[in-house]
């Protein structure tokens, strides 16, 4: 056992649980430090390609962006992607660094992939308004948040575990090949069990639980595919060294990234509203 890892894993797990539970300005601040350093770790892999992404404009975006979730001022998310935008465009423009668009894109793409996604965790967190034993607020989106947390956990220990003992079939040989199909198959039946159980525990219908647990497995192995393509790509191993035995923080919330805001707007449209009841309806 590498003893650095579980070090590492003890060290990051246990403020990441405590913020989650705690909620408010533990949270945003967690988010940040994350979304920080993903920004500047994401910055220095392109790099590595040739292009130059804007590090304080990703950044500067994601604090915007943070401040109106803690406000709950969703109304200027469009007002904020806008300014961010046009900054990105502007700062590639007055740089007059080549090459321009793939600076521009690359910037737009970094605060999305970077401070966008993860600031969900925020918008998640705050997903109703019971408090439970009165110690946890907002208790339903603390559920759903542990429920990632956890959830992400099983399905990589389980496509590592089924992968090594029955693994046979390339899942993506040319971005990640030492991922299987069979170790794909079992982290995701393995995460739909456990998603069962602690949805159950948490209030929701078993087919939620059950949904959210293959929704989760799934985007949790397309954020790792995704971040292993972007350093196949620029022709790096890890994101950083930050982490001791984990590479970097990219390295480490990949698997998040996606699975967070996929998770958030299920529970939107799906678990606490009628959108698909009316969206039929408007249909037909």
């Amino acid at each position: 056992m590498d003893t650095k890892r579980v070090v590492t894993a003890f060290a990051i797990g246990l403020p990441a649980l405590f913020a989650i539970l705690a909620g408010g300005l533990w949270l945003t601040a967690l988010v940040m430090v994350v979304v920080f350093y993903a920004c500047k770790e994401y910055t220095i892999i392109l790099r590595h390609k040739g292009f130059f992404p804007s590090f304080r404009i990703m950044f500067a975006a994601s604090i915007l962006f943070a401040i109106l979730a803690y406000f709950n001022l969703f109304n200027l998310i469009p007002l904020a992607f806008t300014v961010s935008a046009l900054m990105a465009l502007m700062s590639v423009l007055f740089k007059g660094r080549q090459p321009y668009i793939a600076n521009v894109a690359t910037t737009l793409f970094g605060f999305l992939y970077c401070g966008w996604f993860p600031l969900h965790l925020l918008f998640l967190r705050n997903v109703g308004d019971e408090t439970f034993m009165n110690i946890i607020p907002d208790a339903q989106g603390a559920g759903y948040c542990l429920l990632i947390l956890f959830a992400v956990l099983v399905t990589d220990t389980f496509c590592y575990i089924v992968g090594c003992r029955w693994g046979k079939n390339k899942l993506a040989p040319v971005i990640s090949p030492n991922k299987t199909i069979e170790g794909s198959i079992g982290g995701t039946v393995m995460c739909m069990i456990f998603s069962l159980g602690i949805g159950l525990a948490i209030g929701l219908p078993w087919y939620h639980a059950v949904i959210l647990g293959a929704l989760i497995a799934s985007f949790a192995q397309i954020g790792d595919l995704c971040e292993s393509m972007i350093k196949r790509d620029a022709g790096v191993k890890d994101s950083s060294n930050i982490l001791p035995g984990h590479g970097g923080f990219l390295d480490r919330t990949d698997s998040y990234i996606m699975t967070i805001p996929v998770v958030y707007y299920y529970t939107q449209y799906f678990i606490n509203s009628n959108f698909l009841i009316d969206l039929l309806k408007g249909l037909f």
